[in-house]
């Protein structure tokens, strides 16, 4: 058992060097071992591209046959995709032995291919390292099981709790290797949402400045159409959504047409609020499985109370600046007993230099 979890933790890494690259696919990686050596190995890259399995076998040749598989991921049996399905190669190319991190929640898969490969023979192991699998995945299960993204709230703060001076001033709370992290973040997501007050204040690019990375589609909440034409969001890449009231979007109908021919689209909701939830299942619609938080307290607060939220990232700079008006981190009419706060459950602390990152996930119980 030490030694298929050791080959595991290996297939994880190698899955996990393709973090935002896969959407809407999971990151999967495959290592086949014969004898005790590592003959293959290799990860999924991009969705529409050969899965981890196949590219691992494709490695190993006629060298797999009595060998054993490790994947991240049950493999999958469906032909309804752009790849072949990788059971079947599994099958053809002579592997006796599969160990398979967790299941794949995917309907059209969820059990089938582990079946297809134990009903042939094949010797399969289920449950190696399956913490560890669902959070990498966590993301790809949210999307596949609760059809909306996984929503991560992002946040930095002084040790005092204060994310800006009395007058708004917020650059730079952490040093520069956090911002880094900040920016690791935005590329392995698929969105960031923001809403206007942020944008107005500090002009921001919401782009991942990192080599290799990727830029996430920017979505501003700015529901009286606020954004100045001459900001970053509205004049470089990559794509942004601004999502505005009905009402607002027909009365600035020359506006609206300006932005369209910018390449900005303009998504308009019924009502005098944005109900959150609701922007959500239009983004899962859309393919969207991951979304960024970088906004200020009101929206960190509406996101919380509205129940998106899964999971918060918070850097703490060894910094004080006190002020009854500084802002925190969540704003909103907050919780009037400490019996039922929002709880915050699994939390992981590191040091990023000298600032602390404070990850946990929010807890659905009531």
């Amino acid at each position: 058992m030490k030694t298929d979890k050791r080959y595991m933790q290996r297939a994880l890494r190698l899955a996990a060097r393709a973090r935002g690259r896969t959407n809407p696919n999971p990151m999967v990686g495959a290592v086949i071992v014969k004898d005790g050596v590592i003959i293959a190995e290799d990860y999924h890259r991009k969705a529409g591209e050969l899965h981890a399995e196949a590219l691992a076998l494709k490695h190993a040749g006629d060298a797999a046959r009595g060998a054993d598989l490790y994947v991240t991921l049950e493999p999958c049996c469906h032909t309804d995709k752009r790849t072949p399905p990788c059971t079947q190669a599994i099958l053809a190319s002579g592997i006796r032995r599969v160990v398979v991190a967790m299941e794949d929640p995917n309907p059209k898969v969820a059990g089938k291919g582990i079946s297809e490969l134990k009903n042939k023979g094949v010797d399969v192991i289920v449950g190696v390292c399956e913490t560890e699998a669902r959070v990498l995945n966590e993301s790809y299960c949210t999307y596949i099981v609760e059809h909306r993204p996984f929503v991560i709230l992002k946040s930095a703060m002084t040790l005092d709790g204060k994310i800006a001076t009395p007058d708004g001033q917020s650059k730079w709370i952490t040093g520069e290797k956090a911002r880094r992290v900040v920016h690791e973040m935005r590329s392995s997501v698929d969105a960031l949402v923001s809403a206007i007050g942020t944008v107005k204040a500090d002009n921001p690019q919401f782009t991942s400045r990192i080599r290799g990375g990727r830029n996430p589609k920017r979505i501003i909440i700015d529901p009286n159409l606020e954004t100045p034409m001459t900001h970053h969001v509205l004049t470089t890449p990559p794509e942004t959504i601004l999502v505005v009231s009905e009402s607002v979007r027909k009365r600035y109908a020359d506006k609206t047409g300006l932005l369209t021919m910018r390449g900005v689209e303009v998504l308009s909701y019924d009502g005098d609020r944005l109900d959150l939830a609701w922007l959500m299942r239009l983004l899962a619609a859309r393919g969207i499985t991951s979304v960024l938080i970088e906004g200020g307290a009101s929206l960190n607060a509406s996101a919380l109370q509205a129940g998106i939220v899964d999971k918060v990232a918070i850097f703490v700079a060894p910094k004080m600046i006190g002020g009854r008006e500084s802002l925190t981190p969540v704003g909103g009419d907050g919780f009037r007993s400490l019996d039922n706060p929002y709880r915050i459950e699994r939390l992981h602390v590191r040091h990023i230099d000298e600032d602390l990152l404070i990850e946990g996930y929010v807890s659905r119980e009531a």
